[in-house]
């Protein structure tokens, strides 16, 4: 059994077929779904949806390639939910400072923010990072206390042992299905086992065999099978791996 540890389940790409897409997950494995929100604008959409559905959780956070959508006051609402809601995540949150216009102090602002909230509710966190991961290593450390996870890594193999040194874990889907993708794949191959966790990221990032597709949850067995072939291990001995950091780092009850 597995677990998504990364996917966008809410989204728009999905509202014509979603149970489909869900019974397929399913079929292929995939247990559960950390479904993280990006707006304040889709939270009710979100608790919907994971309260209606067995395996999917609920993230709430702020994504900073939605900065155009946010406002401070969405920084209170969004403590009142984590407080109502009590999901498994802060997040998504973090630094993108690959997409041009978005402002980065305002970004660092809601970063900043939002890893506080999650060590006020001592919940992990979903952090994005593109083209911002030493940024986002030193709000981490900052604000100190924190455990979570980057989601579809995209830095250096020293970046990620600084990571592993803070107790987070690394997310890896789709770019990784890539024969170019050398440096991730190197990572991959031979980071701690401990600290890995596999994600789709759909709709988004579909795997090589998928490419110009949707992408969707139950890929995520091909994503299991290439990283299981690229540290040379047991596909299955991966998943009951994976899933352990899953379920511990989100505290879900094991099945």
């Amino acid at each position: 059994m597995l677990i998504d540890s990364h996917c966008h389940l809410d989204a728009a790409e999905f509202d014509d077929d979603r149970d489909a897409v869900i019974a397929r997950a399913t079929k292929a494995g995939v247990g559960a779904q950390i479904v993280p929100a990006v707006a304040l604008s889709g939270f009710a959409k979100l608790k919907a949806l994971c309260t209606g559905a067995i395996g999917l959780h609920p993230a709430y956070g702020l994504h900073p390639m939605y900065l155009a959508e946010h406002r401070p006051d969405h920084l209170d609402a969004l403590s009142t939910w984590i407080d109502r809601e009590r999901p498994v995540a802060v997040g998504e949150c973090g630094l993108d400072f690959f997409v041009e216009g978005l402002d980065h102090d305002t970004q660092r602002m809601y970063f900043l923010r939002q890893l506080e909230l999650a060590h006020e509710f001592d919940l992990p966190v979903i952090l994005h990072a593109r083209r911002a991961v030493d940024d986002v290593i030193a709000t981490v450390r900052k604000v100190g206390g924190l455990r979570g996870v980057v989601h579809s890594y995209s830095g250096s193999a020293e970046q990620a042992r600084q990571l592993w040194h803070l107790g987070f874990c690394l997310g890896f889907g789709g770019p990784v299905t890539y024969d170019r993708a050398r440096r991730l794949r190197a990572i991959v191959a031979s980071m701690p086992l401990e600290f890995l966790l596999l994600e789709t990221d759909a709709p988004d990032q579909p795997l090589s065999t998928h490419r110009g597709q949707r992408n969707e949850p139950g890929h995520l067995r091909e994503v299991l099978d290439c990283v299981a072939a690229l540290r040379d291990t047991d596909p299955d001995v991966l998943a009951a791996a994976t899933t352990l950091n899953a379920q511990r780092l989100f505290g879900l009850v094991a099945w």
